[in-house]
């Protein structure tokens, strides 16, 4: 806390000179503290613009490694993986997010075998991308039924994580679904797979890009 008054409280010294603004500055932002999204589309050699957000693409697996390279040149610490699935494979009860070979756990088993723990690898847990009505939850009754959803989310963060995945990083919203993935996790061998929070991505201005991103 700043205490004091004018004359003797002067702030403007610590903006005078460059090297003391670095100095005092509140956040310095580098590479280490970024993650880099990466929208998949089925296929091969695939790269589609997304119309929302210039100069950000989805890309097919196979050319994963031409963004990646790049994330590793940069020193980027890890990417974020979220696919823009098939409308065709899209159901009520988003059974594709259980696919062993849905897009997601094809990147992450690629991006392990190309470069190991060179880079971290991030999964978003949550049935949008993968439900026909675009919620995260399922639905009864024109509700969403919490605690079915939760075991869901439960069986794609231990298929995410046997895949490979480093950090999942639930966005649904259920009640009670971190405790459970946490549970889950450590009873399956995956204590090291970390939890990663979503608390402000609602209040973002890229939300919407994001659902477009991801159809």
């Amino acid at each position: 806390m700043i205490t004091g008054n004018y004359p003797n409280l002067r702030l403007r010294r610590n903006r005078k000179q460059p090297w003391i603004r670095r100095l005092v500055q509140e956040n310095t932002l580098s590479p280490n503290d970024f993650i880099l999204p990466i929208f998949l589309i089925d296929g091969k050699n695939k790269k589609e613009k997304v119309k929302s957000m210039p100069d950000v693409y989805r890309y097919s697996i196979n050319r994963l490694s031409q963004i990646i390279d790049k994330a590793l040149k940069l020193k980027v610490p890890m990417v974020a993986l979220f696919p823009k699935t098939n409308e065709k494979l899209k159901n009520e009860i988003g059974t594709e997010a259980l696919n062993e070979n849905n897009l997601v756990c094809k990147a992450i088993v690629e991006i392990k075998k190309r470069y190991k723990n060179q880079i971290g690898i991030m999964c978003d847990v949550a049935l949008d991308p993968y439900t026909s009505h675009g919620h995260d939850g399922l639905i009864r009754s024109n509700q969403i039924i919490n605690d079915e959803t939760i075991e869901v989310l439960v069986n794609q963060s231990l298929l995410q994580a046997e895949m490979g995945c480093d950090v999942l990083a639930p966005s649904d919203m259920m009640d009670g679904r971190i405790r459970k993935i946490r549970n889950a996790l450590d009873k399956n061998n995956f204590k090291d797979v970390q939890l990663l929070s979503y608390a402000a991505k609602y209040a973002s201005s890229f939300y919407g890009p994001f659902r477009d991103a991801v159809g």
